[in-house]
């Protein structure tokens, strides 16, 4: 499956061998609170950067996202019922667009979060607090509308961002409604028809939830918007045996319409994920990472203008680091027997012939090396220092006499 572009770039041990003592941090200095820190320089790295490029959008949704993993770690973990069941899971902060604004890799005691916020708001939600208190100054007091769902919600989070200037849209579990709430509970709802709808409004805090059937019945609470204007949505009915429309509520309208960023990382991620095996366990998350910068570059690149496909966008990254970064060989590939396609392979002609920088020089060590020349199986000891290829003296006298020939 030879691909020329890239052998002619780099060798396949030179990769192995640099994959084999690729590290990102200092093993000798190891700080046993923090799990990650093979991958901390990066990550930490990248978290400024995401933030200091993001373009503000007011619908963020805060989520969690799965790393496939199957090998041992302390950190790895079983979710049943989710695309991905087994890995890594990784807090997510993104927009609508799928922008992944902030992150952090779950471990089970993280030194990063405030303990404050672990007891009064949960283990789950206190990554939320903290990735909304690390954004840049001058991207923290907008007036952002959050969405989460039952797994970080609950009044006492809604209060504490309205108190910062921000509204809340999530669904709530049942055990977390408080219990003087005069609220219909969820086994009287599930009794009801479909599209029937409950709700009640707490003035004191400004907090209005609302229950609502739909083939199950849907909890959610919001500080932003309330049931109305009401939206017609189309549902299967099981007893009409077709297609009908029904009246959902406009807070959970919106839900669906914002919630969807993260899920929307994860599909651009998924769809030209890294595909490297391997039994190290940074190294899934280390190209993860690299897959997240490279889904939100390429969503700043739709933003401002730029209409390439993911994929067209992945393969322009490419070809520049190949053509701008490339090492090239010192000999050709063992199919290529001949003297002439062992040389010109190694130069294109944009460099040989741009007339800039060609000089000849003596060969470092005073080594030997074949003449690089067309038809020319001279062995000297000069080469170009531009195009790092062999070359005798007599070969640019060579050329000149062939063009007055012709």
């Amino acid at each position: 499956m030879r691909c020329k572009m890239v052998s002619d770039v780099m060798r396949r041990d030179r990769f192995l061998k640099i994959w084999k003592f690729f590290h990102l941090a200092d093993n000798t200095k190891v700080d046993a609170t923090d799990k990650y820190y093979k991958l901390r320089p990066l990550i930490e790295k990248l978290q400024s950067k995401f933030a200091q490029f993001y373009v503000p959008e007011k619908n963020l949704n805060f989520d969690e996202s799965m790393v496939k993993y199957f090998g041992r770690h302390s950190c790895k973990q079983f979710i049943k019922g989710k695309p991905i069941r087994f890995g890594y899971k990784v807090w997510c902060l993104n927009g609508k667009s799928g922008y992944l604004i902030n992150f952090n890799i779950c471990q089970r005691k993280d030194p990063k979060f405030n303990e404050n916020y672990s007891s009064v708001f949960g283990a789950c939600a206190a990554p939320f607090i903290t990735m909304m208190d690390e954004l840049p100054n001058d991207k923290k007091h907008l007036p952002y509308s959050l969405f989460c769902d039952n797994l970080f919600t609950s009044f006492h989070l809604l209060n504490h961002f309205k108190e910062r200037g921000y509204d809340v849209t999530g669904t709530i579990r049942d055990n977390r409604i408080p219990k003087n709430c005069p609220i219909v509970s969820t086994a009287m709802m599930k009794r009801k028809q479909r599209a029937e709808a409950t709700s009640i409004l707490d003035r004191t805090n400004g907090i209005i939830l609302v229950c609502w059937v739909d083939n199950n019945v849907v909890t959610i609470v919001s500080t932003s918007s309330g049931v109305n204007p009401q939206s017609m949505v189309k549902r299967y009915s099981r007893a009409s045996k077709k297609v009908i429309k029904v009246l959902q509520p406009h807070l959970i309208t919106n839900y669906n319409n914002f919630m969807g960023g993260t899920d929307l990382m994860n599909e651009n991620i998924n769809r030209f994920r890294i595909g490297l095996r391997s039994k190290k366990w940074n190294w899934v998350l280390y190209t993860w990472l690299l897959d997240a910068t490279i889904q939100n570059a390429w969503i700043l690149s739709k933003k401002s203008g730029n209409n390439l496909t993911q994929l067209q966008f992945r393969r322009e990254i490419v070809k520049v680091y190949l053509t701008k970064y490339k090492t090239t060989p010192k000999q050709g590939s063992r199919s290529e027997s001949s003297a002439s396609s062992r040389s010109f392979c190694r130069v294109s002609d944009n460099v040989r012939f741009d007339g800039q920088g060609h000089l000849l020089v003596p060969v470092a060590q005073n080594k030997k090396i074949r003449c690089a020349g067309e038809n020319c199986s001279s062995i000297m000891r000069t080469k170009c220092v531009k195009c790092d290829v062999g070359l005798c003296k007599n070969y640019p006298s060579k050329l000149l006499m062939n063009g007055l020939s012709e």
